[in-house]
């Protein structure tokens, strides 16, 4: 399988335990002390090492690191926005436009090189 496709679907998958681990407890524990969230936390955060890990290392064969991390980035926004407004019940709000418009321009810069050949 073509490995961009490969990492990317890792790291989707990863993204969506890391924000569960990350934002669900402030719905679901929101009555329980920290302690407890941040234990229901580091167990939802290991699922999303399994997938972490090898996206990393499949994507690095034909990514750099920096590449790598704005692709996660882009991932996390896409995962995150729904997530918040869903989940969370939070206001979509014009600012998830601009800061996704701000990480197309870190995507351009990052992937300029294989986009304009």
């Amino acid at each position: 399988m073509n490995p961009y496709i490969t990492a990317t679907a890792l790291l989707l998958l990863s993204n969506v335990f890391m924000t569960f681990a990350w934002y669900a407890h402030l719905r679901n524990l929101a009555d329980r002390p920290w302690f407890i969230a941040a234990l229901v936390s580091w167990g939802i955060a290991a699922f999303e090492y399994t997938f972490q890990v090898p996206a990393n290392r499949i994507g690095h064969a034909v990514m750099n690191v920096g590449q790598l991390k704005i692709l996660q980035e882009v991932i996390t926004l896409m995962v995150f926005v729904p997530f918040s407004v869903f989940y969370l019940r939070e206001r979509l709000t014009l600012d998830y436009l601009w800061a996704g418009l701000c990480i197309c321009g870190a995507v351009f810069f990052l992937f300029r090189a294989k986009i304009m050949g």
